[in-house]
Order: structure tokens, then C-alpha cells, then sequence
């Protein structure tokens, strides 16, 4: 009988040790934890660090460099491209480095006219996609490349015109048929 026994025991499957899921929890709350302050430390290290603020102090003036902006034209030109006649309501600013403000005004109120004949001889000649353009190259191209040769360029050899800026350039049809 003892050997019938022995087989029995050997038969029964054998009962797994019970584990506790709060120590599974605790394990992926602990690796979660670390990987966040990893990621925070990794980040924080080679993020953008903050810029050091430009403090102006009493004996710096203003910067001669920076950006001015001075109104050339505002008027309606006329285009015939098309075999249409549109009317196009233009405005021009230049930006100059505020260094060059003075020269730049003065040049313009000695050739104002030649100015706005030049700006409207362009806007005349320009096929009408160029006048539709939605960034407006062909004419800032233009535009740059006339008034460079009016303004000239400063004692150091630069242009004077830093960027050509026209924030309008409206077109209609003149004849209303």
C-alpha cells in the first residue's frame, strides 16, 4: 500500500506560489518613474538654455543697424498687358539701416518723381501674372534693382535699400464694360 501512495502524490499537479500583484505595480511604477526623470534630465541638458539679455547702458546709443522702415509710394498705376486696362493700387516702403535714414530721405526728396517713374515704368511692362504674383519676386526683384541704382551704396560698399517691401498691390479692371 505505501507503494500505491507514493504514485498518487506524484500525480497531483503542483500549486503554484501565489504572488502579489502590488509588487509587479510597484516594480513598473518604479522603472516609469526613473525613465520620466531620465527624459526630464536628458531634456533639460540639451534643450536651449535662455539667452543672456543685451542690457543697454547709458553710454550705448541707438544701433545704427537697425531696421527703418520709409514710406516711397502709395498711388494707382496703370497696366495695359492683358489688352485690358487694369489699374493697380500700389504702396512701397524700403528698408534701410537707420544709419543710412538720413541719406536715403534726402536722395528721395531730390528724385522723388524719377522715383515713381521708375516704379511705374516696371509696374507698366509687367505681364500680369508678375503683377498676380502671390509673394511678389518679379517686382521685389524689380523694384531692389531700380531703386539700388538710385540710392546707390553706402562708404563701406553696401547697398543702402536693405529690402523692398510692398504690403499692397491691389489690381481692378479700369474699363467696366
Amino acid at each position: 500500500m505505501a507503494d500505491s501512495k507514493a504514485p498518487a502524490a506524484d500525480s497531483s499537479p503542483a500549486q503554484p506560489a501565489k504572488k502579489s500583484p502590488m509588487k509587479a505595480v510597484g516594480i513598473v511604477a518604479t522603472l516609469m518613474i526613473v525613465e520620466a526623470a531620465a527624459v526630464y534630465i536628458f531634456v533639460g541638458k540639451t534643450g536651449p538654455q535662455p539667452a543672456a539679455a543685451h542690457v543697454l547702458k547709458p553710454h550705448d546709443g541707438p544701433d545704427e543697424n537697425a531696421p527703418v522702415e520709409i514710406p516711397l509710394i502709395e498711388e494707382k498705376f496703370q497696366n495695359m498687358q492683358t489688352g485690358r486696362v487694369w489699374l493697380w493700387d500700389v504702396s512701397v516702403f524700403v528698408q534701410v539701416k537707420q544709419k543710412n535714414q538720413e541719406k536715403v530721405e534726402a536722395r528721395l526728396k531730390q528724385r522723388n518723381a524719377e522715383v515713381k517713374e521708375e516704379l511705374s515704368r516696371i509696374i507698366s511692362k509687367a505681364q500680369h501674372v508678375q503683377l498676380k504674383e502671390p509673394d511678389r519676386q518679379t517686382l521685389l526683384r524689380q523694384f531692389g534693382a531700380t531703386l539700388n541704382k538710385i540710392f546707390e551704396n553706402d562708404e563701406h560698399g553696401d547697398p543702402r535699400i536693405e529690402r523692398v517691401l510692398i504690403p499692397r498691390c491691389r489690381g481692378f479692371p479700369a474699363d467696366f464694360n
